[in-house]
């Protein structure tokens, strides 16, 4: 264990990719954010200086046409979308020490002299561009790299592109990058990847990457060339250097000290432009290349990547309504494979839950304080009436901080943290071995009692300590109920660190077991009532239906004659509607977020009359009204007027 006793705290920097703010970021994009924080976290209780970025990427094309369609600017559009995508970060109680975005002005300044820079030594020049450009992926590509006409990527549609534009030399650093590459063989993690980026793009041969547009206004300009605009990679990519006080004629001060970077943890998809464009802009500029990049797979919702045109989107802050913010940063921490997409769906994580966090976990600290507390007052009274068991319970508890070290350092994530719930299962085995309800029969057994009890609040401890780079909010409170200061890795070196006499708190329920049927069920309704139409900038095509298939839809006027919130669901309102039946009729409708009740009662609506009843936390929704999404996260109903209710629209 590194802890850098005595000596100036040795550095580490690491950064996350910067998030694209062309709308709320899914679940998926938050496992980058929490396993970073993760491994920051620990890196601190290594003893290390560490400095940890984070931030969005608000630039492009795609934000400009997005900006456009909801009738405000791009950089009202970014401000918004940044505050979501800081206000996730800061839900996962992620530690980190600044938060760049690309919109800021020295990150602006900062971009346009590397660009100039480039271009004064011949590694930019200016050409033009013809092809085929992904506007959501914003990438360029040729007709043999395209899939059936479409982008390779993403599969949608390409348009097609021809306008002035300056390049970036990267052929005449080909052999370079490549060199640098073999001759540093954990640069690119994991080795799949390293293996990718050298048989399928470098080797092949590179060529030049666009780095300028002139089709959209939105970037930040060229300033010797007024027309154009910087080109998404140079940009986004150099945040971060720019983060850190970077500028060609001159760094700052955290640059000096934290350059070169020792992780970037980025998504598979975007490994390309991390691993070839990026090393490459640094070696133009005489920069120290990053020591690693560490591509993460995915999260799948059930085996399918996330998509809002595919309806299986799920965002980090309805997850953590539900089950906590401990459990979300554990079920990602600990299901995501190494070097495979891990599948997310609402089962496994009721499974993790009961089993791990609530059974293993759990259930361990609530009965080993409940008993100290029953059998002695609350104090640990003994630690030397050593028996069976006990030497194999210390060896399993003080081996796990060299394997979570070991684990860690491999971006292994999930067997860290399988580690380290080992621990509280054999903490759980050693409670049946020892059975300390039978010794508490004999007075003759009461030092070995109270020895057995203290080897439980000492694992348990070391259990908490190691938790909180993972699970900060919990280890907090097992330390809270045990009653120990005792958190440092240093602390984790012996066991027995608890003193003899000291005293522990009050159990209390760490993780309260789901009644996973029950929850299921409510999911199910939700889902299915508030199923989001999809984003016209995500569609390839828009499916078509028959008359007859419309026909089968009842539309009916109905008036809104009560309407009231629903207990433990912040997004649905229950309305009382007046359809013309004379029965009135109950709908849920998840629009909390942007109608108060009283605003609508007495307005009128129409409403799908024929859609089967599904109860909705605990309501019986008798149909749907019908609303529109208006822009990013704004919902309007449809109201009509002059129009009775039960009414027919066709």
């Amino acid at each position: 264990m590194d802890t850098n006793s005595g000596c100036p705290k040795k550095k580490y920097y690491i950064t996350t990719a910067i998030v694209y703010t062309s709308q709320k970021p899914h679940i998926g994009n938050s496992y980058e954010i929490v396993l970073t924080d993760a491994i920051t976290r620990f890196r601190r209780m290594q003893g290390y200086d560490v400095f940890f970025l984070t931030g969005t990427d608000e630039h492009g094309q795609k934000i400009e046409d997005k900006a456009r369609a909801a009738g405000v600017s791009p950089k009202e559009y970014v401000d918004r979308v940044a505050g979501e995508i800081r206000a996730i970060c800061d839900l996962f109680n992620t530690s980190y020490d600044k938060f760049i975005r690309t919109t800021d002005d020295y990150h602006e300044k900062a971009v346009q002299k590397i660009f100039k820079k480039l271009y004064e030594q011949g590694d930019i020049y200016k050409g033009e561009y013809s092809g085929h450009y992904c506007v959501p992926c914003e990438s360029f590509f040729t007709d043999s790299q395209l899939v059936d006409g479409k982008c390779p990527d993403c599969g949608r549609e390409v348009n097609q592109t021809s306008e002035e534009a300056y390049f970036l030399r990267l052929s005449n650093y080909q052999q370079r990058l490549e060199d640098y590459i073999e001759q540093n063989p954990d640069f690119i993690y994991p080795e799949s990847r390293k293996k990718e980026m050298l048989n399928n793009f470098i080797k092949p041969g590179l060529q030049d990457l666009c780095v300028s547009r002139t089709s959209f206004k939105w970037g930040v300009p060229v300033d010797f060339d007024p027309g154009h605009v910087v080109y998404v990679w140079i940009d986004a990519l150099s945040n971060y250097i720019t983060a850190l006080g970077y500028s060609p004629d001159g760094s700052g001060e955290l640059y000096q000290k934290y350059w070169p970077a020792d992780a970037h943890i980025i998504g598979k998809d975007i490994i390309r432009f991390h691993t070839i464009y990026w090393p490459i802009m640094l070696m133009a500029l005489g920069e120290p290349l990053p020591k690693q990049v560490y591509g993460h797979p995915w999260v799948l919702m059930s085996g399918d990547k996330m998509s809002k045109s595919t309806g299986n989107v799920i965002y980090a802050d309805d997850l953590i309504d539900r089950f906590g913010v401990d459990a979300i940063r554990y079920y990602l921490l600990s299901e995501i494979p190494f070097a495979q997409d891990g599948s997310l769906t609402y089962e496994t994580i009721i499974e993790r839950f009961n089993s791990d966090l609530a059974n293993t976990l759990g259930n361990l600290v609530n009965r080993s304080v409940a008993m100290v507390n029953k059998y002695f007052g609350g104090s640990l009274v003994c630690s030397t009436a050593s028996g069976e068991f006990d030497d194999e319970l210390k060896s399993v508890v003080l081996a796990c901080l060299p394997e979570v070290e070991k684990q860690l350092d491999a971006f292994h994530m999930s067997d860290a943290m399988e580690a380290i719930m080992n621990v509280a299962k054999r903490s759980n085995k050693y409670i049946d071995e020892t059975a300390p309800w039978a010794l508490a029969k004999d007075e003759a057994q009461k030092d070995r009692l109270a020895t057995v009890l203290y080897n439980l609040i000492e694992s348990i401890r070391f259990i908490a300590v190691l938790l909180k780079p993972f699970m900060p909010q919990t280890a907090d409170e097992i330390l809270r109920q045990i009653n120990s200061d005792l958190n440092s890795f240093e602390s984790l070196e012996t066991f027995g660190a608890i003193p003899v006499g000291a005293s522990v708190g009050q159990a209390s329920p760490l993780f309260v077991r789901i009644e996973a049927e029950k929850l299921l069920a409510e999911i199910q309704a939700e889902l299915e009532a508030k199923k989001q139409p999809a984003e016209k900038a995500d569609v390839p095509g828009v499916a078509q239906i028959g008359i007859d298939d419309f026909g089968k839809v009842d539309l009916r006027v109905a008036t809104i004659t009560a309407c009231e919130p629903i207990k433990k669901a912040k997004k649905l309102l229950k309305l009382t509607l007046d359809d013309g039946s004379g029965t009135p009729r109950t709908v849920a409708s998840g629009i909390a977020l942007w109608y108060a009740p009283e605003d609508l009662i007495g307005k009128s609506v129409i409403i799908v009359a024929n859609l089967k009843p599904a109860v909705l936390c605990g309501v019986e929704s008798q149909g749907m009204i019908l609303a529109a999404d208006c822009a990013e996260n704004d919902v309007k109903v449809i109201f009509v007027e002059n129009m009775p209710a039960g009414a027919k629209v066709r």
